[in-house]
């Protein structure tokens, strides 16, 4: 393992997020703050609660993750896009470094920025909303996860996108869509049929179902479920991540 050559690659993406700081932290938190100052501060206390929690404590493992995701694919896809962009990614594919170095690097950095980011965007819940965690190991679990999962498919896009417009398409016209419709706002079990068995298949109820119950003890599916379907996402994405790398998919044009 070339651990040099993962470290070089992990301090310049940390390095560059200090750089975009604004961009990278200071923007998702404010526009969260937001949300739980709409939805949990001034619609809260009209709101009944939701699995016996309060609405505002209820939202606040759904928004976390709303940032998350959106974060955690766009820092991963620009990563590696970046270098496709300026010509250099022939540089990083010549150099003694395999392609699993390659993706831990670019994969750790993004995952660290995008843990950075949840922690702090818990951190401001606190200021409007009561917020307790059961289970802090497993939300350490549970947020560790989900963050390599959306980072190794923004990577996937990365090297998929041809353009900075195809970047965006994942995820906002994809992974925002199945977020609110996944219980970010509201509890699955609170639906009518069919739509509470049709909502089901959307994958992301699994990730805020698990997210939260690490937090209030309240799940809308099992916990299992939950922690399936996100191990589920990260062995899609590796596999996705190998054949790019064996067969030189967008890489090597």
């Amino acid at each position: 393992m070339n651990w040099n050559g993962v470290a070089a690659i992990y301090r310049f993406e940390m390095a560059r997020a200090q750089r975009t700081l604004w961009q990278s932290l200071v923007a998702p938190v404010i526009t969260t703050a937001l949300y739980f100052v709409v939805f949990g501060s001034t619609l809260g206390g009209r709101m009944s609660a939701m699995n016996g929690v309060a609405f505002g404590s209820f939202i606040v493992p759904g928004l976390t993750l709303l940032s998350v995701f959106m974060q955690s694919i766009f820092n991963a896809s620009f990563g590696i896009y970046f270098p496709k962009f300026t010509g250099t990614i022939y540089e990083l594919l010549s150099a003694p470094i395999s392609s699993l170095e390659t993706v831990l690097a670019y994969v750790g950095a993004a995952a660290t920025k995008s843990m950075v980011l949840a922690l702090v965007t818990l951190a401001t819940a606190t200021i409007f909303v009561p917020v307790r965690i059961d289970h802090p190991l497993a939300m350490i679990a549970f947020l560790l996860a989900i963050c390599t999962a959306f980072c190794l498919m923004g990577f996937v896009i990365g090297i998929w996108a041809k353009n900075f417009e195809q970047l965006q398409i994942v995820p906002m016209l994809v992974v925002t869509p199945l977020t609110f419709l996944g219980g970010a706002f509201y509890s699955v079990t609170a639906l009518a049929e069919p739509w509470r068995t049709v909502t089901l298949f959307n994958p992301v109820v699994y990730l805020i179902s698990g997210f939260r119950w690490s937090f209030y003890s309240r799940a809308d599916v099992p916990v299992l479920a939950s922690v399936a379907v996100t191990a589920g996402i990260i062995a899609i994405c590796l596999a996705a991540t190998s054949w790019i790398f064996r067969t030189g998919y967008r890489l090597k044009q």
